[in-house]
């Protein structure tokens, strides 16, 4: 497992610190700093209280609680996060389902992963090599089991 150094700046009083909640896992959990009752269909910024240095050659992203997701319908949009940014982190969510789902301050919201980055050296090219896949996508490697 690689660690990194992150330094948390606290923006807003009584946010909660991000953590993870076991040793080894990937997201660390991340809490709303506002109240909000987010209706279907509906999209939020929910602010977290938190600005954070992460080291040149990684990312953040922010991705689903799974059961928030899975049990709430409640999903996280746009959640690239680039190492110079140094703003207060917020998470984009969205109401997938048919129902208001509160959020109150202090819920767990979104976990964050800060992964490394490998950046293209972008080259324009007028052939590409053939792979076992060519152009097929989409599907072509079938959908269910019959």
């Amino acid at each position: 497992m690689n660690k990194i150094k992150a330094k948390f700046k606290r923006l807003r009083p009584g946010a909660i610190l991000p953590s993870y909640a076991h040793p080894g896992d990937a997201g660390m959990d991340f809490y709303s700093c506002v109240d909000v009752i987010l209706k279907p269909g509906e999209r939020t910024l929910i602010l977290t209280g938190w600005s954070i240095e992460i080291p040149e050659g990684c990312v953040s992203l922010f991705w689903d609680k799974s059961g928030l997701a899975a049990k709430k319908g409640i999903t996280v949009l746009a959640g690239v996060i680039e190492h110079t940014f140094r703003g207060e982190y917020g998470i984009v969510l969205y109401n997938t389902s048919n129902e208001p789902h509160e959020i109150k301050k202090g819920d767990k919201v979104a976990q964050l992963l800060i992964q490394p980055i490998c950046t293209a050296e972008i080259e324009e090219s007028e052939e590409l090599s053939d792979s076992a896949r060519g152009e097929n996508g989409w599907g072509s490697t079938g959908l269910t089991k019959n």
